[in-house]
């Protein structure tokens, strides 16, 4: 009954998170929707409360991760035990999968009326300002690091009781409003992954791609940016400086070399594209 229960709780904190997250994007982004226009402010707020009160809702019968990324991230320091982690998951994805069908119901008359296809994917999926896979590998993972080594430092903390996912959501603000302009801040693979599947096999009118091209990016991204921040918090806060720590850092810091590489690159071919013409 207790793994039931945990199940059921990850999958409709999911859910909720979903829909309110999701719903957000969905009322500033499709047409004739009288939150048009709204912006990316109005999107980081509603997010940084729709984690807020996913928590509120299941966090008394499970820890409310609500995002992969932390299960894994808590579990690979040994905080939460590995053999939940398939289950917490797969909870996680199919609430996601269910929230962006509440959403995609919640907005019927609006994807006849939206041609661009890419903003109808935007309701359910994240995608980059700028499409530089290894680039936004990074933003992804950074935004990750923060959110695991915040809710770390919040849980160091002592709160009034039932204001920690206030914090929390606060916390996702913060993320989505300094961070997230790069790539829509994922930092969830469930977040991604199940309402991309749900847009790939709902009948949305005029939907096209659902860009499986660029799915690894909000899924690898944030799962390695979980697990570094949460090594990383281990290390400089308790002392414990393991071997996957390191490996991890030098990882991570042959990642950031190659993408200011590419960058580098690709502005010089520009500069010499310029001047030739």
């Amino acid at each position: 009954m207790v793994a039931e229960s945990e199940f059921l709780a990850e999958l409709i904190g999911t859910m909720i998170l979903i829909i309110l997250g999701g719903g957000v994007v969905g009322g500033v982004t499709l047409k004739s929707s009288k939150a048009e226009g709204s912006g990316w402010v109005v999107i980081t707020i509603a997010w940084g409360l729709a984690v807020a009160f996913g928590v509120y809702a299941v966090g008394n019968y499970s820890p409310a991760h609500i995002n992969p990324a932390v299960t894994i991230g808590f579990a690979s320091i040994g905080e939460f035990p590995w053999s939940k982690v398939p289950m917490y998951v797969t909870a996680q994805i199919i609430g996601a999968i269910i929230g962006a069908a509440v959403v995609f119901i919640n907005y019927l008359p609006h994807w006849r009326k939206t041609k661009d296809q890419a903003t109808k994917l935007g309701v359910f999926a994240t995608g980059p300002a700028i499409r530089s896979p290894l680039a936004n590998l990074l933003s992804e993972m950074v935004g990750t690091f923060v959110l695991v080594l915040g809710l770390l430092f919040i849980g160091a903390n002592e709160f009034t009781e039932g204001l920690n996912p206030i914090i929390v959501g606060v916390l996702i603000i913060a993320i989505g409003m300094s961070l997230g302009g790069a790539t829509g801040y994922a930092i969830n693979p469930a977040r991604d992954l199940g309402p991309r599947i749900a847009h790939a096999l709902l009948p949305i009118p005029g939907k096209g791609s659902s860009d499986w091209e660029y799915a690894w990016v909000p899924i690898v991204g944030p799962i390695l940016g979980g697990i570094y921040g949460a090594f990383f918090y281990d290390a400089l806060f308790i002392g414990e400086f393991t071997a996957v720590f390191w490996i991890l850092s030098v990882v991570i810091a042959l990642l950031i070399i190659g993408a200011v590489s590419m960058e580098t690159k690709g502005e010089r071919s520009a500069k010499i594209n310029n001047h030739n013409a």
